[in-house]
């Protein structure tokens, strides 16, 4: 009886490693950081602006980063004028895409489509329902593990 390999964290990291290779060779021809992307990306997925505490809070929670890294990245943004920030009267800092954040956010997406059709293309969709179905839960679970108080312990 021969042993079916089962999905363990190498893999999924092994394969976010390399598609994140490809996403970065993507990014570095528009001259874009990855937190930056992330955030262009938030921002035109969304059609309109986003408080930058939710913005922050989105990306921290997402990427696993700290503040300081958002904020980093949104200021980049704002210097190369592909974001603007507007500070309003109870509401704070709404971030927003320029006409030339917007270009680049469809530059890229055109890219990442592209890319996507080059990975994903081919594999059954039962398959790619499955897998994701199986990311989700384990992204989960690992967030409330997380989300624990205690201190972390080997088993």
């Amino acid at each position: 009886m021969t042993n079916t390999p089962t999905l363990n964290g190498q893999d999924i990291g092994q394969a976010e490693s390399a598609v994140r290779g490809v996403l970065n060779r993507l990014l570095a021809s528009t001259g874009t950081q990855f937190h930056g992307w992330v955030i262009l990306n938030l921002l035109g997925r969304g059609g309109s602006s986003l408080g930058e505490e939710e913005l922050t809070g989105q990306i921290v929670h997402g990427l696993k980063i700290g503040e300081d890294a958002v904020h980093a990245a949104a200021a980049e943004l704002a210097w190369h004028g592909l974001i603007s920030r507007v500070t309003q009267a109870g509401e704070g800092t709404r971030l927003a895409l320029t006409a030339a954040g917007a270009a680049r956010f469809d530059q890229i997406q055109g890219g990442i489509s592209e890319v996507t059709t080059r990975l994903y293309g081919g594999l059954p969709e039962t398959d790619l329902a499955i897998a994701h179905r199986v990311l989700a839960t384990v992204t989960e679970r690992a967030n409330a593990e997380l989300a624990h108080t205690g201190p972390a312990t080997a088993h």
